[in-house]
Protein backbone atom coordinates (compact mmCIF):
# COMPACT_ATOMS: atom_id res chain seq x y z
CA UNK A 1 0.00 0.00 0.00
CA UNK A 2 1.30 3.46 -0.91
CA UNK A 3 2.21 5.83 1.94
CA UNK A 4 2.02 9.64 1.85
CA UNK A 5 3.28 11.98 4.55
CA UNK A 6 1.21 15.13 5.24
CA UNK A 7 3.21 17.88 6.93
CA UNK A 8 1.66 21.10 8.19
CA UNK A 9 3.71 24.04 9.35
CA UNK A 10 3.30 26.96 11.71
CA UNK A 11 -0.08 28.10 12.95
CA UNK A 12 -2.03 25.39 11.13
CA UNK A 13 -2.86 23.98 14.56
CA UNK A 14 -5.05 27.10 14.87
CA UNK A 15 -7.32 26.20 11.95
CA UNK A 16 -10.92 27.00 12.80
CA UNK A 17 -9.81 29.71 15.24
CA UNK A 18 -7.30 31.84 13.31
CA UNK A 19 -8.77 34.14 10.67
CA UNK A 20 -11.81 31.97 9.90
CA UNK A 21 -12.76 34.40 7.11
CA UNK A 22 -9.56 33.28 5.34
CA UNK A 23 -9.07 29.69 6.49
CA UNK A 24 -12.60 28.56 7.37
CA UNK A 25 -14.26 27.19 10.49
CA UNK A 26 -12.96 23.61 10.39
CA UNK A 27 -10.01 22.38 12.45
CA UNK A 28 -6.76 20.68 11.45
CA UNK A 29 -8.24 17.46 12.82
CA UNK A 30 -11.22 17.91 10.46
CA UNK A 31 -8.83 18.39 7.55
CA UNK A 32 -6.84 15.25 8.37
CA UNK A 33 -9.96 13.13 8.92
CA UNK A 34 -11.33 14.13 5.52
CA UNK A 35 -8.01 13.46 3.86
CA UNK A 36 -7.73 10.05 5.54
CA UNK A 37 -11.14 9.13 4.12
CA UNK A 38 -10.06 10.23 0.63
CA UNK A 39 -6.77 8.33 0.96
CA UNK A 40 -8.53 5.16 2.05
CA UNK A 41 -10.77 5.32 -1.03
CA UNK A 42 -7.63 5.60 -3.17
CA UNK A 43 -5.86 2.74 -1.39
CA UNK A 44 -3.31 5.06 0.23
CA UNK A 45 -2.22 5.37 3.85
CA UNK A 46 -1.34 8.81 5.16
CA UNK A 47 0.62 9.86 8.20
CA UNK A 48 0.31 13.45 9.36
CA UNK A 49 2.30 15.83 11.50
CA UNK A 50 2.07 19.51 12.39
CA UNK A 51 4.78 21.68 13.89
CA UNK A 52 5.43 25.34 14.53
CA UNK A 53 9.18 24.65 14.43
CA UNK A 54 11.32 24.72 11.30
CA UNK A 55 13.73 22.00 12.42
CA UNK A 56 10.87 19.60 13.18
CA UNK A 57 9.58 19.97 9.62
CA UNK A 58 13.06 19.36 8.22
CA UNK A 59 13.44 16.25 10.39
CA UNK A 60 10.06 14.94 9.21
CA UNK A 61 10.98 15.49 5.55
CA UNK A 62 14.14 13.45 6.11
CA UNK A 63 12.13 10.82 7.97
CA UNK A 64 9.61 10.55 5.13
CA UNK A 65 12.44 9.81 2.75
CA UNK A 66 14.11 7.28 5.07
CA UNK A 67 10.89 5.46 5.92
CA UNK A 68 10.11 5.07 2.22
CA UNK A 69 7.03 7.19 1.88
CA UNK A 70 6.11 7.66 -1.76
CA UNK A 71 5.54 11.41 -1.40
CA UNK A 72 4.86 14.39 0.84
CA UNK A 73 2.09 16.96 0.96
CA UNK A 74 3.59 20.00 2.65
CA UNK A 75 1.94 23.18 3.83
CA UNK A 76 4.98 25.10 5.05
CA UNK A 77 2.91 28.06 6.24
CA UNK A 78 4.99 31.21 6.61
CA UNK A 79 8.19 29.16 6.14
CA UNK A 80 7.21 29.12 2.47
CA UNK A 81 8.55 32.62 2.03
CA UNK A 82 11.95 32.44 3.69
CA UNK A 83 13.04 28.98 4.85
CA UNK A 84 16.00 28.04 2.72
CA UNK A 85 16.59 25.21 5.20
CA UNK A 86 13.22 23.60 4.35
CA UNK A 87 13.88 24.32 0.67
CA UNK A 88 17.20 22.46 0.91
CA UNK A 89 15.56 19.57 2.79
CA UNK A 90 13.02 19.15 -0.03
CA UNK A 91 15.80 19.29 -2.62
CA UNK A 92 17.78 16.73 -0.64
CA UNK A 93 15.19 13.96 -0.54
CA UNK A 94 14.31 11.48 -3.26
CA UNK A 95 10.52 11.62 -3.05
CA UNK A 96 8.12 14.14 -4.61
CA UNK A 97 6.72 17.00 -2.55
CA UNK A 98 3.58 18.99 -3.34
CA UNK A 99 3.41 22.42 -1.72
CA UNK A 100 -0.10 23.28 -0.56
CA UNK A 101 -1.78 26.43 0.77
CA UNK A 102 -5.38 26.76 1.91
CA UNK A 103 -5.78 30.34 0.72
CA UNK A 104 -4.84 31.83 -2.63
CA UNK A 105 -1.47 33.24 -1.62
CA UNK A 106 -1.27 35.22 -4.86
CA UNK A 107 -4.41 37.20 -3.96
CA UNK A 108 -3.13 38.19 -0.52
CA UNK A 109 -0.27 40.31 0.80
CA UNK A 110 2.63 40.72 -1.60
CA UNK A 111 5.12 38.91 0.67
CA UNK A 112 3.00 35.74 0.38
CA UNK A 113 3.49 35.56 -3.38
CA UNK A 114 7.12 34.47 -3.18
CA UNK A 115 7.84 30.83 -2.38
CA UNK A 116 11.35 29.54 -1.86
CA UNK A 117 10.03 25.98 -1.55
CA UNK A 118 7.92 25.79 -4.74
CA UNK A 119 10.89 25.57 -7.13
CA UNK A 120 12.01 22.29 -5.53
CA UNK A 121 8.48 20.86 -5.23
CA UNK A 122 6.71 19.07 -8.08
CA UNK A 123 3.91 21.61 -7.88
CA UNK A 124 2.05 24.14 -5.80
CA UNK A 125 -1.67 24.17 -5.05
CA UNK A 126 -3.26 27.19 -3.42
CA UNK A 127 -6.66 28.70 -2.89
CA UNK A 128 -8.86 25.60 -2.74
CA UNK A 129 -9.10 25.19 1.02
CA UNK A 130 -9.16 21.64 2.32
CA UNK A 131 -9.92 20.33 -1.17
CA UNK A 132 -6.42 21.40 -2.21
CA UNK A 133 -5.03 18.60 -0.03
CA UNK A 134 -7.22 16.12 -1.89
CA UNK A 135 -5.93 17.53 -5.18
CA UNK A 136 -2.37 17.11 -3.91
CA UNK A 137 -3.09 13.49 -2.96
CA UNK A 138 -4.40 12.76 -6.46
CA UNK A 139 -1.42 14.55 -8.05
CA UNK A 140 1.05 12.52 -5.99
CA UNK A 141 -0.73 9.30 -6.86
CA UNK A 142 -0.48 10.12 -10.57
CA UNK A 143 3.21 10.95 -10.18
CA UNK A 144 3.85 7.72 -8.29
CA UNK A 145 2.10 5.71 -11.02
CA UNK A 146 4.39 7.40 -13.51
CA UNK A 147 1.51 8.91 -15.47
CA UNK A 148 2.78 12.44 -14.98
CA UNK A 149 6.27 12.53 -16.39
CA UNK A 150 7.00 16.24 -16.72
CA UNK A 151 8.69 18.23 -13.97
Amino acid sequence: MKKIYVLNGPNLNLLGKREPHVYGQASLQDLIQGLEKCAKELGIVISSYQSNHEGDIIDRLHEANEKKYEGVILNPGAFTHYSYAIRDAIAGIDIPVVEIHLSNVHARESFRRESVTAPVSIGQISGFGFYGYHMALHALLERIKGEQIHE
